[in-house]
């Protein structure tokens, strides 16, 4: 990687630091750090599971407890087990806690105000256009893509939502008992394997390989969550699962796919995918595509 860029990284992070306010212990003029506010606002009017708001931030739970043990020495939050599950715990924000939460969003609001007036109308529209496209970007930066269990729970919940989804978009539906087969079995080594694209520890993405004879490879079960699409991910877990290939012997990729999913086809085809003669009789099928590694 280049290093103009990581300066690049580095100083757009300092100067933002220091504008947002992050560099004391007295965020937005109140008497929290950061931390501390932001744990305020994403707790929220109903309170939250702690569980849910370390997976939220992506927060150490030593760091997390230390945090909510301040906040409560405040006399802003509750924490107590959930009444549906002992072994769960909740938080609530106090009465003293609702106020400094409508307290920090006023302030909230006035800090981005404070950013927008000095700046004429056409620079207020370049800035929010830009901090839109940096959050996305960061989002992207954000997902992780692991090799996963095709037993697991997060398999199976991308696996349901991609049958779904194929149900509602193919021209006669979808019924995975009638598509060449991708079981479990078939998508661990040495057969196979699946990949999982994770955001904040929730499943947003899945593609896997089935390795056949000859050092041939097979795509399958390529998907990306609706909320997670326009960060690149197809893209990314189609790299990914080449690289995978690669590290298995693999010199030549095999993927199907149906007319109506355009989009994949625009990607495969990007990617160097080189549309061929039908290599199998798979039923939901119109185009096949093979790439050389």
């Amino acid at each position: 990687m280049e290093m103009p860029l990581v300066e690049q990284v580095r100083s757009f992070n300092r100067t933002m630091t220091e504008r947002v306010g992050v560099l004391n212990d007295h965020f937005l003029g109140r008497n929290h750090p950061l931390g501390e506010a932001r744990l305020l606002w994403e707790i929220g009017e109903k309170g939250e599971r702690v569980r849910e708001l370390r997976r939220r931030l992506g927060l150490d739970s030593a760091y997390l407890s230390r945090l909510l043990r301040s906040l409560e020495k405040q006399g802003l939050v509750i924490v107590r087990a959930s009444k549906d599950d002992g072994r769960v715990r909740f938080v609530q924000l106090t009465r003293a806690g609702l106020r400094e939460r409508v307290e920090l969003d006023q302030r909230a609001d006035a800090f981005a105000r404070s950013l927008l007036e000095p700046l004429s109308e056409s620079q207020r529209v370049k800035l929010a256009a830009a901090m839109a496209q940096v959050e996305r970007l960061l989002i992207a930066s954000m997902v992780q893509i692991t090799v996963a269990d095709p037993t697991g729970q997060d398999a199976r919940w991308c696996f349901e939502r991609y049958f779904a989804e194929l149900g509602e978009r193919f021209e006669t539906g979808f019924d995975p008992t009638l598509s060449i087969s991708a079981h479990a079995h078939e998508l661990v080594p040495p057969d196979g394997l699946l990949l999982v694209a994770r955001l904040r520890e929730e499943p947003v993405g899945c593609g896997a390989l089935k390795f056949h004879e000859n050092a041939v490879g097979e795509l399958k079960r390529m998907w990306v969550a609706p909320r997670a699409r326009g960060l690149g991910l197809g893209r990314r877990l189609l790299l990914t699962l080449e690289h995978e290939a690669r590290e298995a012997g693999i010199t030549i990729l095999h993927l199907e796919t149906n007319r109506t999913l355009i989009e994949a086809i625009e990607m495969y085809r990007h990617a160097g995918y080189q549309e061929v003669e039908a290599f199998n009789n798979e039923p939901y099928a119109h185009h096949w595509f093979e790439k050389r590694l």
